[in-house]
């Protein structure tokens, strides 16, 4: 499952809270919901918390945003559930733009988490799906170059061995969730997300409750999925 976090500065204007609180409230929303999708036996989960565009704001929210996340990475890896329930963490994203702090926690969290098998929960930051697709190219090209592959041996599978989701045992999300009123991707998981169930929910993030949650996977078990056929 793929849940694009949206709204959060939304919910905060709505209410004529400071920015920075609505992104402390959603993030204390998506902690809930990972609970509730450990409870549910959901086995992989990507969160997309901070595009590549989000980065280009505002200097001042841009610091509150990763404060924010900074101190929610902090609470993961303090998270007994995590190590109990075999969670292995993955940043999904250009790592590299992101401050020497956040990059630090991801690490760290990465680390003590890469031989769980069990659950997989991706944080997609400083994340977009063109950039993904443009970092494939440049790896197949170099394969290229160094005559390791011709061009007319490039599939699907030699996409996907280079994509940010390759360590995942099924990297297609079954259902995408988005809340905010928005129905559009805004670039998350272009490849995998091509046959993927689509939710769009009213609600801003910070609002965003179990029973919508149990309401999207109705939805979806409702829906017929050919994949094209």
């Amino acid at each position: 499952m793929g849940i694009i976090l949206d709204g959060n500065r939304r919910w905060a204007e709505q209410s004529s809270y400071p920015r920075w609180l609505g992104h402390w409230r959603g993030a204390q929303t998506a902690v809930e919901m990972l609970n509730w999708c450990l409870d549910l036996g959901i086995k992989t989960v990507t969160l997309y918390v901070l595009s590549a565009e989000n980065l280009d704001r505002s200097k001042d929210e841009v610091k509150e945003l990763l404060r924010v996340i900074d101190e929610k990475l902090l609470e993961l890896k303090a998270n007994d559930r995590i190590m109990s329930e075999r969670v292995a963490i993955k940043a999904l994203g250009r790592i590299e733009r992101l401050p020497e702090s956040t990059r630090k926690l991801l690490r760290e969290l990465e680390e003590v988490t890469e031989n769980n098998e069990n659950r997989f929960l991706n944080i997609a930051i400083a994340y977009g799906g063109r950039d993904e697709l443009i970092d494939v190219m440049r790896r197949i090209g170099e394969e290229i170059q160094d005559g390791k592959i011709v061009p007319s041996q490039v599939t699907s599978k030699t996409i996907e061995k280079y994509l940010y989701t390759s360590h995942l045992p099924n990297p297609e999300p079954d259902l995408i969730i988005r809340t905010s009123g928005e129905e559009r991707l805004s670039g998350f998981l272009l490849w995998q997300s091509a046959y993927s169930e689509l939710v769009f929910i009213d609600d801003c993030w910070p609002d965003f409750r179990k029973i919508d949650l149990m309401r999207a996977i109705r939805t979806f078990q409702r829906r017929k999925r050919r994949f094209g056929r």
